[in-house]
C-alpha cells in the first residue's frame, strides 16, 4: 500500500473515531480543565466520577492525545492538551452560534441586522427609524456602520454587512437594491458671503470657485449646474457635515448640505442656511443588499418601512418601491 493511500486511510479512522465524540463529551473536557478536578467537573455537569473519566478517555483515544496530566492534587493539561483545549472551545462556541442562528430563524434578519449607512447620512436619518424599527422588527437587533458609501457596499459585498444605504451606484455583481427616497441638498454660507442674508438663491449667482464639495457625497455637484465662473469647485475626502460646516465657517465661500442636517446646522456660528431656487441638487437613496440573502422579504419590509418614513420627513422626496438585481 502507497504512503499516500496509508495517509487516506488514517485519515477515515480519525474521522470515524472523531464521529463518535459528541458535543456532550466535549463539554465535559472542557468542564475538567475548567474545575481542575474530576469530582469538582463531575459535579458540575450532573455525571458521576466514573463516567466522566470514561467520556474524557474516550476523547483522548479518538485525539490519539492525552488531554490531562492524572494524579496529582490538581488536574491540569498536558502541554498538547492545553493546545487541543482551545480547539475544544472553538467548536463548542461555533456548536453555540449553530444553535443561536436556528433558533433566531423566526426573527427577522436572523435576530441581527448589520447594517451600512454613510457618514453624511447617519447621524440624521438615524433618529428616525430607531425607534419604530424594533416595533417593526421585534426581538431583531440593530448594528449601524458607518462610511463612505463604496467601502460599505465592498463590505457588504465581502459578507461583513447585511444591507446599506447609498447613493445609487452601477450595477454591482450580487447586489440587489430598491429606491426609497431624493434628499434636497440646501446651501450652506458664510456669513460674511455677499448673499448671506438671502432665503433662497439661484445657482447661477453663485461663483463655483467659492463652492468647498465634497467628492464622493456631492458628486459632480453644482460644477454640472451651470454656475458662473471658469474656475472648478475645491473638493475635499468626504468627512462630517458638521466638519465641513466649520471649514465653511473658517475659510468663507459655500457648500451644499443634506436638507435632513438643517435642524443641527442652525446653530453653528458664522454659517446661514438658503434654499436653492431654480434648481434641485440632492441625492437618491437606495437600500442595498445581497442577492444570496435567506432574508430578501424582510429587508423588503425594511425598505417599505423607510419609505414610509421618508414621507414623513419634511423636504424628502418617498420613492416608488422598486428592486433592482
Amino acid at each position: 500500500m502507497g504512503a499516500n493511500a496509508f495517509d487516506g486511510t488514517q485519515r477515515s479512522m480519525i474521522s470515524m473515531a472523531l464521529s463518535s465524540v459528541s458535543l456532550r463529551d466535549l463539554a465535559l473536557v472542557q468542564a475538567v480543565a475548567r474545575e481542575g478536578s474530576f469530582n469538582s467537573a463531575a459535579r458540575a455537569m450532573y455525571i458521576s466520577p466514573s463516567g466522566l473519566s470514561h467520556q474524557v478517555q474516550k476523547v483522548e483515544q479518538a485525539l490519539g492525545a492525552p488531554l490531562f496530566e492524572r494524579g496529582g492534587r490538581r488536574v491540569v493539561p498536558t502541554a498538547s492538551g492545553q493546545r487541543l483545549l482551545g480547539y475544544i472551545e472553538d467548536v463548542l462556541a461555533s456548536a453555540e452560534h449553530l444553535e443561536h442562528a436556528a433558533r433566531a430563524g423566526h426573527v427577522a434578519f436572523g435576530g441581527e441586522l448589520r447594517l451600512g449607512v454613510p457618514s453624511t447620512l447617519g447621524p440624521y436619518l438615524l433618529p428616525h427609524f430607531i425607534e419604530p424599527f424594533p416595533q417593526r422588527f421585534p426581538g431583531a437587533r440593530l448594528t449601524i456602520s458607518e462610511g463612505k458609501p463604496r467601502g460599505l457596499l465592498r463590505r457588504l459585498q465581502e459578507g461583513e454587512l447585511d444591507a446599506v444605504l447609498a447613493p445609487p451606484v452601477a450595477t454591482v455583481t450580487g447586489l440587489e437594491s430598491t429606491a426609497l427616497f431624493f434628499e434636497p441638498y440646501e446651501l450652506m454660507l458664510h456669513t460674511g458671503h455677499a448673499l448671506a442674508g438671502r432665503a433662497s438663491i439661484r445657482l447661477a449667482e453663485l461663483d463655483a470657485a467659492e463652492a468647498t464639495l465634497m467628492a464622493e457625497s456631492h458628486g459632480h455637484g453644482v460644477s454640472d449646474l451651470g454656475m458662473a465662473g471658469s474656475a472648478r469647485p475645491e473638493r475635499i475626502q468626504d468627512l462630517s457635515i458638521e466638519s465641513l460646516a466649520t471649514l465653511v465657517a473658517l475659510r468663507g465661500g459655500y457648500t451644499l448640505v443634506p436638507i435632513l442636517a438643517h435642524e443641527r446646522l442652525g446653530s453653528i456660528p458664522n454659517v446661514v442656511l438658503a434654499a436653492v431656487e431654480d434648481a434641485r441638487p440632492g441625492r437618491h437613496i437606495s437600500l442595498y443588499w445581497r442577492s444570496a440573502t435567506p432574508w430578501h422579504d424582510d429587508l423588503a419590509r425594511f425598505g417599505d418601512l423607510l419609505r414610509t418614513l421618508a414621507e414623513t420627513i419634511p423636504g424628502l422626496d418617498a420613492a416608488l418601491p422598486q428592486t433592482v438585481a
